[in-house]
Parts: structure tokens; C-alpha cells; sequence
């Protein structure tokens, strides 16, 4: 018997890291059909197409490497971080690719997708104080690293430049391809700031006169997972709002209709800071003619069917 032809010639096959980035931009005709009588484009950033599930694949792989490349990070070290959950998926994903153990500091109140996922992927887990969020857990990895340095490699994606530099290299440049050039505004939420930070940069480079506006929540007691209200946080050191032209805010219940707006009306099911970023992007386009609006979607709703997201409005509880 002749032996099977195989599916996929020898040499030819790609690792689980060579699928990060080169995301779909996707175009947005019904959640506001008014904008074409104005010439306003919109288009979505579909950052869950990466292999990890979110836009946190792409600095946590950049994160990674270049720690490798200088041997901060080693196989006998264990890549620490904290994280709202997206970035913890994506350091669990790669270090299980590439062998390394992973330790993540986590507010106890994310979504129980999130919780599972990260312990699927052999991570362990240390969860904190939920009513201090993602500071809290900062904190807690901060004393951490300090009683053992030489065990860790301490990812801090809140400071490292890798986390910028991610966005800079490869979802900016893919931007201005997929709107070829034609890109006059970007919408990205603050967390890290690492997305609105490199994007921006590649773009202003590319072209000065674009606009790049990033997106908080309206309150330090918000439901907005991954996203950070700079004036009451602790404010990440990749951050320069000098760089960004604006900086809206969007509340809660907003952020949370917009986003099953854009599963009812786009077929998209996104998460909650997909919400509040399209929220943003929606009033912003209102005041524009002309234009092409680009709004990261960080990841799937697939990660919150646990949470109030979907729920009916009259059922919140933040």
C-alpha cells in the first residue's frame, strides 16, 4: 500500500508565532449607515484573530523575543507579569510554545473564561484583591520580583518599551496597507497604552497629519476590563499623552451597549473595550467628513459570555 501523500509539504508549515499579527481590518456599514452621505469610512481592527485570542499576542511576543535576545529571560527563570487577563493568555500561549514557565498576578474578579483559559494553558495563577484591580496586581507582582529577582524575568508591560515597539513594527504598518494610505484616524483604548502609543507612531510617521485618539473609562470604578482611568491609576510608564491628539472617555453601561450593538448589527461579538473604543469612534466620526476611521477591536466576546456584558441592560451590576 502506497504511503499517504501529506498534507502539507515538508518545510512548508508555520509555528503557532508566525500566525500572530496581520489581522482582518474590517469595513462597518450598520451600526451607523448615516456616515457614508459625509464620505466617513469605518473599519474595524480584528485583533482576536490572532492565535491567542486579542491584540496582547502581539507585544507579549515582542516582550518575549527581545528577552531573549539579551538574556533577560532564560529557561531556568519564570516569566512573571500582571495582567487583566489578555497579555496573561498571550505569555501562557508562547511560553508553552517555546517551554518556559509562567506566573501571572490577576484581579480575582476577571472573567472565569479568562481564569480557565490561562490555567488550560499551564500557567499559574495568583489572583488579587478585585476592588484594586489591575493596580492591585501590579503591586503584588512589584513585592514579588522584590523578595526573589533572581528567579524571575519580570515582563512589566506597563513599562517595557518591547510593548510600544510590538504595535510600532507590525499593526501600524499593517494599517496603512489594508486602508492603503488612507487612514486619517485612529480609536484605541488605554490599558497598557502600548497599542495607542507604537500604533500612533508608525502612523505619524507615515503621515503627521493623523489623528490618533485613544480611550479610557470615565471612572476609576468602572466594568471596562483592560482598560485603565489614567487620573486615579497607576499610570504606565510607556504612556505619553503628548503623543495622542485626543483622549475621549466612555462609561460602563456605553461601552457594554456598543458592544452588543456591534454583535447585533455587525455579527461581531467583541468584548467590552471593543465597546468602548466603537462608542469613542462613533461620536468622534459624527463631527467628521471625509475621513477613514480605524478603531482597534482588541478581542472576542467569547471571553465575557460570564459576565454582564450580554446580559439585559436592566440586569448590571458593576
Amino acid at each position: 500500500m502506497a504511503a499517504p501523500t501529506p498534507l502539507i509539504a515538508a518545510g512548508t508549515g508555520q509555528s503557532l508565532i508566525d500566525r500572530i499579527g496581520n489581522t482582518p481590518l474590517l469595513r462597518l456599514t450598520r451600526i451607523a449607515p448615516e456616515l457614508a452621505a459625509r464620505g466617513v469610512e469605518l473599519y474595524g481592527k480584528a485583533e482576536w484573530f490572532n492565535p491567542g485570542g486579542s491584540v496582547k499576542d502581539r507585544p507579549a511576543l515582542r516582550i518575549i523575543l527581545d528577552a531573549e535576545a539579551d538574556g533577560r529571560l532564560t529557561p531556568e527563570k519564570v516569566l512573571i507579569d500582571s495582567t487583566s487577563g489578555n497579555t496573561g493568555i498571550a505569555y501562557a500561549m508562547i511560553g508553552a510554545a517555546r517551554g518556559y514557565q509562567v506566573t501571572l498576578v490577576m484581579p480575582a474578579n476577571v472573567s472565569q473564561e479568562r481564569k480557565a483559559i490561562v490555567t488550560a494553558l499551564g500557567a499559574r495563577v495568583i489572583y488579587t484583591d478585585p476592588l484594586e484591580g489591575s493596580d492591585g496586581a501590579i503591586r503584588e507582582v512589584r513585592r514579588l520580583v522584590e523578595e526573589q529577582p533572581e528567579r524571575y524575568f519580570y515582563a512589566d508591560q506597563y513599562s517595557n518599551p518591547s510593548n510600544p515597539r510590538a504595535h510600532e513594527e507590525t499593526t501600524g504598518p499593517e494599517i496603512i496597507a489594508q486602508t492603503a494610505g488612507r487612514v486619517t484616524h485612529l480609536v484605541a483604548g488605554l490599558g497598557t497604552s502600548g497599542t495607542a502609543m507604537g500604533t500612533g507612531r508608525a502612523l505619524k510617521r507615515f503621515r503627521p497629519s493623523i489623528q490618533v485618539v485613544g480611550v479610557m473609562p470615565d471612572d476609576g470604578l468602572h466594568g471596562i476590563e483592560g482598560l485603565k482611568h489614567m487620573p486615579t491609576a497607576i499610570v504606565p510608564a510607556i504612556y505619553h499623552p503628548e503623543e495622542l491628539d485626543a483622549v475621549m472617555t466612555v462609561d460602563t453601561e456605553t461601552a457594554y451597549a456598543t458592544a452588543r450593538r456591534l454583535a447585533s448589527q455587525e455579527g461581531l461579538l467583541v468584548g467590552p473595550s471593543c465597546g468602548a473604543a466603537m462608542a469613542a469612534a462613533l461620536r468622534l466620526a459624527q463631527t467628521l467628513v471625509d475621513a477613514v476611521v480605524v478603531v482597534i477591536l482588541p478581542d472576542s466576546g467569547m471571553r465575557y459570555l460570564s459576565t454582564p456584558l450580554f446580559e439585559a441592560p436592566e440586569s448590571y451590576s458593576i
